[in-house]
Parts: structure tokens; C-alpha cells; sequence
């Protein structure tokens, strides 16, 4: 298995197919706007799409961002878009994922990143701790969490 950027791979249509299959409206959206070029728009520039890959098969995936669906904060940056395939869930392989991100996040300095979910009890086994409940970009209540790097 391997940990790739969608940004650094010359099969970028390869995994954009792949992240269409997931059984998800916001991988969905995502796939919209990795599409139609409007991502860094989106979620700022220098933003990651973190892939964890077997050859051709897209395992798990996630986005590590400057912005996310809770806009605007002065939180930054957010891990988000995450998602596993269901065949491969209970594997914990979306912590290889948080591993890339804490990686990444050392390296520039940062020392916390945030999450945005309605999920209780799953973020938590990855070292992410309850904040508080922001709104979303549609006015959605939303638990926002915390991830603590240096």
C-alpha cells in the first residue's frame, strides 16, 4: 500500500474514477471539483488530496486543507473528505491517512488541524477530541474536532 497525492500522480483520471465509486455524496463533490478544476478555489491553494492506494485500487482517502466546509473561521488547516471503501473499513486504514497528515503538518509547523463531522465515537480512536459545534456552509450544526501536532 501506498499514500499518494492526486496532485503528484500522472493517472489523475485513474483516480478520479476511483473516487467516484464511493457510496458518498461529498465524494462526490469532491470528484466535482477535482472535475472541473475548482478545488483550490475551494479549499485553498497548497491543499492535498491524500490517497491510500494498492495498485490500482483506491483504498481510503482524505483531504488535508486550508478551508473545509466551515467557512469562514480562522481555523486552519482541516482534514477532510474522508473516506474508506466499505470493503475495506474496520482496517483502520484511514489512521495511515491521519499519519500522513500529522507528517505533512510537522513539516510546516502546524500544531493542531481540524475536522468537521456528524460522526460520534470514530474520530476519536485517531487522536481527535470534541471542540465544539460550528455551523456549515449550509447552516448545518456540525461537531468540529481537534487534532493536537506539536
Amino acid at each position: 500500500m501506498e499514500i499518494i497525492n492526486f496532485f503528484d500522480s500522472d493517472r489523475q483520471a485513474h483516480w478520479l474514477e476511483e473516487i467516484l465509486k464511493s457510496d458518498w455524496r461529498a465524494g462526490a463533490f469532491l470528484h466535482r471539483l477535482l472535475s472541473d478544476g475548482t478545488f483550490f478555489e475551494a479549499v485553498g491553494k497548497g491543499s492535498k488530496v491524500l490517497m491510500l492506494t494498492d495498485g490500482d485500487e483506491l483504498i481510503s482517502y482524505c483531504t488535508y486543507a486550508q478551508k473545509d466546509d466551515i467557512q469562514p473561521t480562522e481555523l486552519s488547516p482541516w482534514v477532510g473528505f474522508v473516506y474508506t471503501f466499505p470493503k475495506h473499513r474496520g482496517n483502520r486504514y484511514a489512521g495511515l491517512l491521519f499519519d500522513k497528515v500529522k507528517s505533512l503538518a510537522v513539516d510546516e509547523g502546524v500544531r493542531e488541524v481540524y475536522l468537521s463531522t456528524n460522526h460520534i465515537g470514530l474520530y476519536e480512536k485517531y487522536g481527535f477530541e470534541y471542540m465544539t459545534i460550528m455551523n456549515d456552509m449550509d447552516g448545518e450544526p456540525s461537531r468540529i474536532y481537534v487534532k493536537r501536532i506539536l
